[in-house]
């Protein structure tokens, strides 16, 4: 009786390379999301050579507590009431050196533009999109000024202009053009945003 032969063996010498093959392909087509972060300039290493005082009065202070709420300048105040507040401060102009300020000229608050500090502060235990909100706020309440002021001289939002200058694709001799006016608006209103140390309260 001739002998039964049995199942027959499947060739597997070759499923290495198509593994293989099929990793190379997931991983060359495969798009990875980044988060987008917050746009910060981190302040030099070094520290000045003389000591800058700053006065109480050109320090806007917010603080946000582990519940949302919000204390600006010692008061409770509601988050729709915030960029008016910090407006108002950035352009007080209390010294009378700014001649483009719009303020009131309180001499308990801000002198000038360039001199006024926002100063941000929030609890440890406070939400992420709270922090973020109250942030987008405060810088708003810059974009708002400097797009004023960009339409005076320029007849265009600070923010159009400041956002084609960044893009890559935007010709050079263009980027050159908007390089001044960017800066000069800037300049006239300095984003100053302090974010002070975590409270742990």
């Amino acid at each position: 009786m001739p002998r039964r032969k049995g199942a027959p063996e499947v060739n597997a010498g070759s499923m290495a390379d198509i593994a293989f093959l099929l990793l190379i392909f997931f991983l060359v087509t495969t798009t990875i999301e980044t988060d987008a972060g917050l746009d910060r300039m981190l302040p030099p290493m070094e520290p000045p050579e003389e000591d800058v005082v700053i006065k109480q009065k050109n320090i806007f202070t917010v603080n946000i507590n582990k519940n949302g709420q919000l204390l600006v300048e010692d008061e409770l105040m509601d988050l729709k009431g915030l960029r008016s507040a910090a407006m108002a401060f950035l352009e007080n102009g209390a010294d009378g050196s700014c001649n483009y300020c719009g303020g009131r000229k309180d001499p308990a608050s801000s002198d000038n533009p360039s001199k006024a500090i926002i100063s941000l502060k929030n609890d440890r235990e406070t939400k992420y999109s709270t922090y973020i909100t109250v942030q987008n706020e405060l810088v708003g309440a810059y974009n708002d000024l400097r797009n004023r002021e960009a339409q005076k001289l320029f007849g265009r939002d600070f923010t159009e202009m400041e956002s084609e200058y960044l893009n890559p694709e935007t010709p050079s001799n263009v980027r050159d053009d908007l390089k001044d006016k960017v800066k000069r608006v800037q300049d006239m209103f300095p984003q100053k945003l302090s974010e002070a140390e975590t409270s742990t309260n």
